[in-house]
């Protein structure tokens, strides 16, 4: 796993759905998760086990955003090889970009463009003919 600093994005095209998606990945992912994500059972994302989805809520504050599901995988068995966070929210271009701007707030970079497969490369998960795939078949 790289030592690399966590990058957050939206994962899902921008624009009217049911859901969307917000990554977070790299070093602290669940530690930055557990500060904007309160689970029903008040289990944190860092204390959990890879492949596992908890039901709670992302708060702004004292303020829920939204009723989320927030899946957890680990290094390296993740798409990038780093620990992840994927927050399965509520879709809408508003309520993604506050949660994404939580997330940036408690820690996390803004992702650029391909970050996460260039991650991905570099840490072994993805060969270089792999990466290219992924990136033409996104645009």
């Amino acid at each position: 796993m790289s030592d690399l600093s966590a990058i957050a994005a939206i994962s899902t095209p921008l624009g009217t759905g049911g859901v969307g998606i917000i990554r977070i990945s790299g070093k602290n992912a669940t530690k930055i998760a557990d500060r904007v994500f309160v689970s029903v059972n008040e289990k944190k994302l860092s204390a959990s086990k890879g492949y596992r989805a908890y039901f709670g809520k992302i708060y702004d504050g004292e303020s829920a955003v939204d009723e989320v599901v927030c899946l957890v995988f680990r290094a390296p068995h993740s798409y990038t090889g780093e620990d992840t966070v994927e927050i399965n929210c509520h879709g809408g271009i508003v309520l993604m970009k506050k949660i994404l701007r939580l997330v940036l707030q408690n820690g996390a970079q803004a992702a650029t463009p391909g970050e996460f497969t260039k991650r991905a490369f570099l840490n072994g998960k993805l060969d270089l003919s792999e990466a290219e795939s992924v990136m033409t078949l996104i645009s």
